[in-house]
This record gives C-alpha cells, structure tokens and sequence, in this order.
C-alpha cells in the first residue's frame, strides 16, 4: 500500500439497500482501514473475531457491543475491542464509520459474521 490520503470520506462513502457497505480504504500487513457505510437497521452482528479492532463514527447514530459493554454511539465516538472479544453495531440512522482492524481479518474471522447475516441474527 502507498500513503494516500481521503480529502473527504464522503467521496469513498457506499450505502446499499440489501447490507452494510465495507469500503475497503488500505490494508498492510498489519492493518486493514476501512470505511463501513450503513443504512437504518442495518448490523454487523457480534462477532468474536481474533483481531484487534478500533471503530470511529464520522456521522449517523447506532448501538455499538464492545465486549461484555453495549452504548449508544454518535458522531466521535471511538471504540476499541481487542481480538477475541464481542462486538458488533447496529445502525439507527444512516450511519458511516472507519473500521480499523490489526492484523488483517482472515476469512476464518468473517466466518461468524457471515453466517449470521445468512440466518438474520445479530447475536
């Protein structure tokens, strides 16, 4: 990955009308950036993947699972959950934030996402 730089989040930013959106921004070896555009409703459901993860919402209003701690979260909020533990978010509003997760997920760690997408729960 070259240095880059996102004048604007909102030029990168995706909503789709079926899932929450990742948008990937850049990844190394050591960390994967990126931008995750959600609609009302929308989820990641919790998950317990064994990476570490730091969330930072830019805009919009959601309910955030940090381990065994669930908030509100809104504009600024920052939230961070290391590998292993509980979480996931839920949008309330359209709601855009910036996924940083290190290392890199495998597709072993989107594993429980996934199959929780396909059956329609969030825990």
């Amino acid at each position: 990955m070259q240095p880059s730089i996102l004048p604007d989040y909102h030029q990168a930013a995706l909503f789709r009308a079926e899932r929450f959106a990742p948008v990937p921004l850049g990844q190394t070896d050591r960390i994967k950036v990126v931008l995750t555009c959600f609609e009302p409703g929308q989820q990641i459901p919790v998950h317990h993947p064994g990476v570490d993860m730091a969330l930072v919402v830019l805009e919009g209003q959601g309910t955030v699972v940090a381990g065994d701690e669930e908030a509100e979260v809104g504009p600024g909020t920052i939230v961070i959950v290391p590998a292993g533990a509980a979480r996931g978010i839920t949008a309330v509003t359209r709601l855009v934030a910036v996924h940083l997760v290190s290392p890199p997920p495998s597709e072993a760690d989107h594993a429980e996402v996934q199959a929780k997408l396909q059956q329609g729960v969030s825990r």
